[in-house]
């Protein structure tokens, strides 16, 4: 990307050539119409995007799909078809001075501030102030609030599943086939990686972001074979290639029948199903550097193992060495226990090293429960692949994502509500991150933009923004603002620049880390402080006083 003076430069449109301006609700272009008419639709407007409640019960969430945004925001401009569209959707008193200033808008005159995609965030705590006329940015509203709602909720996913996996698992991303849709298939490949995943099975997903593939066969290639017979070129190369094997159908075979005559596995299977056997052997001969069989077809113990085992030995006489298996079905805790035991009595009565340490990889609608269930019955699974409930965030259905006037004309604006919880928290506002001794963060706090910065070793008073009892000081060791300007517009700001999708994943997992584990366990994990400044605090109070009507008792 060509950058310019003031950071900002040519930048590619969203990913999913849908993100138009036409993404949004009829009710911003009524509304744009309305401000346009009222001679309104230039006056300066803030806006703060941000949730009200973290997601599955939990007491974080990971911030994502914020290059999506600035991607549409760096290519939004209306084409004739789509002013014409508007035209026709709109009520026919519309003047056509409306129609000719769409022409003209762009996002040149925008600002937008945002935390960094990739982040731990909160509650209340703007992830996006946008700035700017606001009818235009009247119209960004929709747009933003799809491009960050799934994303920041799928990415959330994603790392509650990696939290309770642990480090040491790898987790791949199954789920395109039970995605919504193909954006929500592609969308949810990205924002899982983002989350902590280590691989995806979406092959449009591997080519547009990066993202390490992973797939082996499913079981139809397993039953698509009836015997040994149909396999014609039986010869496989060693991996060194100093010679060939004429016949490595025959190879496996003696294997098979060393491991069913072997005395310490014998009884534990018989005959093996040899459709399978043939499959698997078909499988190796065109993947002999990467086999990984699915066993569960017909039996696991009693066919899927000796067999895969089978050509694994014979595989290994060649040179090369068998990736592992994976189970789709059954008991997934007994069944990893007793398929290691039989790799480590294979290891041990053939003298193949590291052969119990063969990969095991489990699927079958996992979610976080299942994998939480499997850890306390205890396992030997080493990688998870995880789709329904992954991308369809099936324990909950949206992050509720909201974008609210928090000023106009320098003039703050307050949203009230019956429900406290839904009560903006008005004007323009800084954002910061205060660490304690220990490295963890103590509590997010907002300011308005005039008041000085915390600073480290200072105390401050850190107030919850609506109930007066809850309040502490707190003295930071370190002080982190939150928002950075992601697009200046005209303004002489230096823009930030984008990073790449493997650093936003770093910063992900970095930033989890840096969390307090009590605030990340799954069940009843302790809130994170959301706070404002004293001086904000009596200013949201006075508004909200000034604001709500006054009732009259007759």
């Amino acid at each position: 990307m060509e950058v310019t003076e003031n950071g900002v430069g040519a930048i590619d449109g969203p990913t999913n050539p849908m993100v138009t301006p036409l993404l949004t609700d009829l009710y911003q272009f009524t509304m744009a119409y309305a401000y346009w008419k009222a001679g309104k639709h230039q006056e300066r407007a803030v806006f703060d995007l941000y949730f009200r409640k973290n997601p599955f019960g939990g007491e974080y969430t990971v911030f994502a799909g914020l290059e999506e945004c600035i991607r549409f925001i760096a290519n939004f401009r209306l084409t004739e078809d789509e002013i014409n569209f508007i035209r026709e959707s709109l009520p026919g008193s519309c003047e056509d001075g409306f129609f000719d200033y769409l022409r003209g808008i762009d996002c040149c005159d925008v600002e937008l501030y945002a935390i960094p995609e990739g982040s731990v965030v909160f509650p209340k705590i703007p992830l996006l102030r946008v700035e700017g006329p606001i009818a235009v940015v009247q119209l960004l509203e929709t747009p933003f609030v799809n491009l960050i709602n799934y994303a920041s909720l799928v990415s959330t996913n994603a790392a509650r599943h990696r939290n309770v996996a642990g480090k040491s698992k790898t987790l791949l991303e199954f789920g395109l086939r039970r995605a919504q849709g193909p954006d929500g298939g592609l969308s949810a490949s990205k924002y899982c990686y983002i989350g902590g995943f280590d691989a995806t099975s979406n092959v449009a997903a591997g080519k547009l972001f990066g993202i390490p593939l992973r797939g082996t066969h499913s079981h139809a290639f397993v039953s698509s074979y009836m015997s040994l017979d149909e396999i014609i070129d039986k010869s496989l190369s060693r991996k060194d290639g100093s010679s060939t094997c004429e016949n490595f159908v025959s190879l496996v075979q003696t294997w098979l029948n060393k491991i069913q005559w072997s005395s310490s596995l014998c009884g534990i299977f018989g005959e093996t199903n040899q459709s399978e056997l043939a499959a698997f052997t078909s499988y190796a001969l065109a993947f002999p550097d990467s086999f990984l069989a699915l066993v569960d077809t017909y039996d696991v113990m009693r066919s899927g193992i000796p067999n895969f085992c089978a050509v694994a030995l014979a595989l290994q006489d060649l040179g090369y060495k068998a990736v592992g298996i994976r189970l789709d079905s059954g008991d997934l805790a007994y069944l990893s226990c007793e398929a290691r035991k039989f790799f480590c009595s294979i290891e041990k009565e053939f003298a193949v090293p590291e052969f119990g340490k063969m990969a095991i990889t489990a699927s079958n609608d996992l979610n976080e429960e299942t994998i939480d269930a499997l850890n306390k019955q205890g396992h030997e699974v080493d990688a998870f692949g995880i789709g329904t409930y992954l991308v369809t965030c099936y324990a909950q259905a949206a992050l509720g994502v909201v974008f609210k006037l928090v000023d106009i004309n320098n003039q703050p604006r307050i949203k009230l509500s019956e429900d406290v919880s839904k009560v903006s928290i008005p004007c323009k506002k800084r954002s910061y991150r205060l660490y304690g001794k220990e490295g963890y963060p103590l509590v997010d706090i907002m300011t308005g933009e005039n008041e000085p910065s915390p600073k480290v070793g200072e105390r401050i008073l850190c107030r919850h923004p609506f109930q007066e009892s809850k309040r502490a000081y707190v003295v930071p060791q370190q002080v982190e603002e939150l928002l950075r300007c992601y697009w200046p517009g005209n303004s002489d700001k230096r823009r930030e620049t984008l990073p790449t999708l493997r650093d936003i994943r770093e910063r992900c997992i970095q930033q989890l880390e840096q969390m307090r584990p009590d605030h990340m366990r799954r069940l009843n994990p302790t809130p994170y402080k959301v706070s404002v400044s004293a001086k904000l605090y009596d200013f949201i109070h006075f508004l909200w006083l000034n604001e709500a009507p006054v009732g009259e008792l007759q």
